[in-house]
């Protein structure tokens, strides 16, 4: 695995392979019967909307925000006004 240039977190693999794990774990607690699953999910969906706006400052600032604009398929106001504190 090459790393990538701008890698600057302690993260050691890859972010599609984060995601396809990630993917993994989230399919099986949405096809649980479990009521907690559905509980986890929910609080889940809530930790994710914070890592976006996390994410997105932190390529803003390492970048731009016309650049997270542009992977969001928006606006740099919208992008802007979105995530930024």
């Amino acid at each position: 695995m090459t790393p990538d240039p701008g890698h600057t977190d302690s993260v050691s693999r890859e972010p599609t392979d984060i995601a396809a794990e990630a993917r993994t774990l989230l399919d099986a607690l949405a096809s649980s019967t479990n009521p907690i699953a559905f509980e986890t999910l929910l609080g889940l969906s809530h930790y994710v909307g914070e890592c976006l706006g996390t994410s997105a400052r932190t390529l803003a600032e390492a970048q731009s925000w016309s650049s997270v604009a542009g992977l969001a398929g928006t606006t740099k106001q919208a992008a802007w006004a979105r995530w930024h504190q």
